[in-house]
């Protein structure tokens, strides 16, 4: 009897197995799953491929393995975007790292590519420096230097939230907008390809231990040759509020570097604003933020006594208002944004009130 259940339970695990093969051999064989599958495989090698031509592998490569050991199987959270999650690591050397493990999505591929492409080609002081990357089939992730203040969106108050670290001094403040405008002026015209952000905002700005500014988030970015004023992209990207005009309405003009200087200068006035509205808790939710900017600026110009503070904060808004212009061509360059930061007040004059605005950020 014992040896009758031996035989007709080895018969069955076999039937088990046989049938098991059997059903991976036909969904094997499913189109759908082929398809998947080749189109996986054949969007890895067009990457790879992208990688070599653009001398990117020259970056070091790492397994997604080793990532999970970089990260303590990723235990330390630092944040959250569209694209992915953001993780803490430490190197071998113990040197701190940024790890971001890109959304299994067929929209990464466009984001691991345009991160590779930007920031691999770039070498400044207030762009974030890209250390390596992973790419075992639709598990992509990229490594940055580690920024040990985070985003400066933690220190100013947007969208009426209230700051969740200590407000930095209008100082630093200062000397931060004029890091990331030296970093827009670098990807704009210091490069051998210009390099279009396209989603410049206090989230994407992070701060060393120094507070020293780098822009980071290059999965919007564009590449364009120097000669090209105009590029074409297939739909709107950025973030609501920070949007240029003619980036969601053509009626303005065609999509260009001075996209990224409207951006610009809707995080400078964020800054200002966001630090007075935590300062002094005024401002009214339903009036337009760079009207209520703009009235700001009349009552510092006509009623303030000229300190040091708000020489600043004066100086910082009316750069932020002539950025924001509706039409590009009545925008500065990063280069004249410069200029008006750290040249004389007086030259820079009042910009004119904005009639068009951007779309309505979201609450």
């Amino acid at each position: 009897m014992p040896v009758i259940i031996g035989v007709t339970g080895s018969v069955a695990g076999l039937i088990l197995i046989c049938i098991t093969i059997w059903c991976l051999l036909k969904l094997f064989k499913s189109s759908r799953w082929q398809e998947r599958f080749w189109l996986r495989t054949n969007r890895n090698q067009d990457i790879e491929a992208f990688l070599k031509s653009h001398g990117a592998l020259t970056l070091k490569r790492y397994k997604f393995s080793a990532l999970k050991k970089l990260t303590n199987s990723f235990k330390c959270k630092l944040g959250k975007g569209g694209f992915g999650v953001v993780y803490k690591g430490l190197l071998p050397n113990g040197c701190p790292v940024a790890i971001k493990i890109l959304n299994p999505s067929k929209g990464n591929n466009e984001e691991f590519i345009n991160e590779v492409a930007s920031i691999s080609k770039t070498s400044h002081v207030n762009v974030v420096t890209l250390l390596g990357f992973c790419l075992e089939g639709y598990k992509k992730a990229l490594i940055y230097e580690f920024m040990f203040n985070g985003s400066l969106e933690k220190f100013i108050c947007t969208n009426n939230r209230i700051p969740i670290a200590p407000s930095l001094s209008w100082s630093k403040l200062y000397q931060i907008a004029i890091g990331v405008a030296r970093g827009l002026e670098y990807l704009h015209k210091g490069c051998n390809t210009r390099i279009l952000h396209l989603d410049i905002k206090p989230h994407n700005i992070l701060l060393d231990e120094n507070f020293c500014p780098k822009i980071s988030d290059f999965g919007l970015s564009k590449l364009c040759l120097k000669k090209e004023s105009i590029i074409s992209i297939s739909d709107a990207r950025g973030t609501i509020g920070y949007i240029a005009p003619e980036v969601w309405n053509k009626n303005f003009g065609g999509i260009s570097y001075k996209s990224d200087v409207y951006s610009y200068g809707m995080m400078l006035l964020e800054i200002v604003g966001g630090r007075k509205k935590s300062d002094n808790a005024e401002g009214s939710s339903s009036e337009y933020f760079p009207d209520w900017v703009y009235r700001r600026l009349k009552e510092v110009t006509h009623g303030e006594v000229a300190t040091e503070e708000n020489v600043i904060i004066r100086r910082m808004t009316m750069v932020g208002l002539w950025c924001i212009q509706s039409i590009p061509s009545d925008r500065p360059t990063m280069n004249k944004v410069l200029d008006m930061l750290e040249g004389n007040i007086d030259t820079i004059g009042i910009p004119p009130k904005l009639v068009v605005s951007s779309p309505v950020r979201s609450e």
